[in-house]
């Protein structure tokens, strides 16, 4: 059966016979993740809506957003029902009284406080395009906990086909106090365009045949290719292969106040250092924060974008992975092989919780992209993770 696409005129709001925001010809015919070159189409067309749009903000499959001017500190995180927006639900529970201005020098944001930031970029989405956001890499490395919020929702980081209105970060850092700016970029956001037979679909993912055809054509992991329930298996590093022993990093619990917007840390004032065992071992403190780094190495291909599955119960009491989403490009080297290592951010909840070398700790699921883009990651300068091993996020002087 043919699947037809969707209509490409304007969402929610607008009155009938109004120009359409794209056109097909311009949106091309093919249903996945936009490249950049669609989300740039998209703010000119008006389905992003953003004053001074700053060309970093375009990676090679999503959007960066930005920190509007007032921040609003709340007693709890919370989700606005499909009856009332973000507004209302400030407003009800008195947040407006504990507004904070984050334009000039900035604002601190206090570690273990809950914040709900507007957002400079707004929506104005066709019916055949939905999306999807998460924690920028550095975020997820900083142990700030970000999510998406939109009006008359009742799920974070998902955005409806056709929503049209405004867009909030909630913000909680958990490891370090941090100062924050208005245009500061915590998360960022990918579309997807979604053809008839998908309008109501969760999960969008390869299945494992085409994983294992695609693995064997180029590699997608060194080593063996392990799949478990449609993601790729990654298995987490603690063996002695650094050649100085690190094979992770602590989180400091009183650390000075860290600017989002500012680079050349030193590590030693907000990380520990970990370092391999003759067992090859980790025993995972409760609620302490840790940076690892899979066994593996990975390659996205340029037509393929992943996401890091953040918990899986199956596989122990911790969390693994905020910012999950990896770019197309992601790993790739000159002779073709996996480049990189996927970096972890880790917490263990409740009770101690052992690790050993190679033990599985997360699911790579890979999506389609609608076409590749252009540049791929790794091909610009802001691609700070390209060819990584472990590494800390861009904040921190790499001695």
């Amino acid at each position: 059966m043919t699947v037809q696409p969707l209509s490409l005129f304007a969402g929610p709001g607008h009155a009938s016979g109004a120009a359409p925001l794209l056109s097909a010809n311009e949106f091309g015919t093919q249903f996945g993740l936009l490249p950049r070159e669609k989300i740039e189409l998209m703010v000119r067309r008006g389905m992003i809506s953003t004053p001074e749009i700053e060309d970093a903000q375009f990676q090679p499959a999503s959007l960066d957003l930005r920190l509007g001017a007032r921040a609003y500190r709340v007693r709890a995180s919370f989700l606005p029902g499909t009856a009332c927006s973000v507004r209302e639900r400030l407003d009800a529970l008195g947040s407006a009284d504990d507004e904070i201005s984050i334009e000039g020098k900035g604002a601190v944001l206090e570690r273990g406080c809950v914040y709900v930031i507007p957002l400079i970029e707004h929506l104005n989405l066709p019916e055949s395009i939905s999306a999807i956001a998460n924690p920028k890499s550095s975020t997820g490395r900083l142990d700030i906990f970000t999510r998406l919020i939109t009006d008359k929702s009742d799920v974070f980081d998902r955005v409806a086909r056709g929503y049209e209105g405004p867009l909030y970060a909630e913000v909680s850092p958990r490891s370090f106090s941090v100062r924050v700016h208005k245009g500061s970029k915590l998360n960022q956001i990918r579309f997807r365009r979604l053809n008839s037979k998908q309008l109501e679909g969760s999960y969008f993912g390869l299945e494992e045949k085409d994983l294992r055809e695609r693995h064997e054509k180029m590699p997608l992991v060194e080593g063996d290719l392990e799949l478990r329930r449609g993601g790729l298996v990654l298995r987490v590093g603690l063996s002695t292969e650094p050649a100085d022993g690190i094979i992770g990093y602590k989180a400091l619990k009183h650390a000075d106040i860290l600017d989002v917007d500012h680079k050349d840390y030193i590590i030693a004032d907000y990380w520990v250092e970990v370092r391999a065992r003759p067992d090859k071992r980790l025993i995972l403190d409760p609620d302490e924060f840790y940076i690892l780094a899979s066994k593996e190495r990975l390659h996205i291909p340029a037509d393929l974008a992943a996401e890091m599955v953040a918990i899986d119960a199956a596989m122990g009491a911790f969390r693994v992975h905020y910012a999950g989403f990896f770019d197309p490009g992601f790993g790739a080297s000159r002779d073709n092989r996996p480049g990189a290592r996927a970096v972890l951010e880790v917490r263990s909840y409740e009770v101690p919780f052992f690790l050993e070398d190679g033990q599985v700790i997360g699911r790579l699921v890979y999506e389609k992209m609608a076409e590749p883009p252009q540049l791929l990651y790794g091909a610009s300068a802001v691609s700070n993770y390209q060819g990584q091993g472990l590494k800390l996020s861009k904040h921190f002087r790499m001695e």
